[in-house]
């Protein structure tokens, strides 16, 4: 286990002097990362910023007000995000669920203990381990680890994990060697998500990455 988790802790280093702490997840309010998290899913970043963008324009970046649009306004202000119909639907799953338990307050939804809010957000429409997970820790500072597809196909090239691992068992690899620790957490899927953005591509950039040499 020990040295399980200090290999974990090399890569974090490595990763971490090379792009510098990342100040992840970027959003003015807990409200702005929610609706980030969901948004995101399947598109860039870039995106979904010019879809926040048109909603806080709009005046409308806030949960009832947001509830209270016309299906296709709401559509049309969301669409730089992609998949505009399917997420302006789960937007409201969400924004209902939100709502209806904890009046629309990230305050009031944070005081609630991850195992319950996990199992909640998963029974949302719409809802992944990721979005969850996401919400989680980064609107809700809740210490739980985050698997997206960067981390998958890192592990994997690295020979950490098998083609058949799921999520719950990436993410055990890293929580039961990890401290329970939100800023760990954060930092570190942000470090991740950078080095498989510019390196751990599909078609890789191995010798310049800053994993590279870097196995269990």
């Amino acid at each position: 286990m020990s040295s399980t988790k200090n290999t974990l802790m090399v890569a974090f280093r490595q990763m971490l002097k090379r792009f510098g702490p990342r100040g992840w997840w970027p959003g003015e309010t807990p409200f702005e990362v929610m609706v980030g998290a969901i948004l995101t899913q399947n598109t860039n970043w870039g995106n979904v910023e010019r879809a926040i963008a048109n909603l806080k324009r709009e005046g409308v970046l806030d949960p009832k007000a947001i509830l209270s649009l016309h299906t296709s306004t709401l559509q049309r202000l969301i669409r730089p995000a992609g998949y505009f119909r399917v997420k302006a639907k789960r937007l409201r799953h969400f924004l209902e669920y939100f709502v209806e338990n904890y009046g629309g307050c990230d305050r009031r939804m944070a005081k609630c203990d991850l195992p319950r809010l996990r199992e909640e957000l998963l029974s949302v429409n719409g809802i992944g381990p990721e979005t969850a997970d996401s919400i989680l820790l980064y609107a809700l500072k809740k210490p739980v680890f985050v698997i997206d597809a960067y981390t998958k196909r890192i592990l994997s090239r690295h020979g950490l994990s098998a083609e058949d691992d799921t999520y719950d068992d990436l993410q055990e690899l890293f929580m039961d060697r990890l401290p329970p620790d939100v800023p760990i957490y954060n930092e570190y899927h942000a470090l991740i998500v950078e080095t498989g953005k510019d390196y751990c591509r599909t078609k890789p950039r191995c010798d310049e990455c800053p994993l590279n040499g870097w196995n269990w």
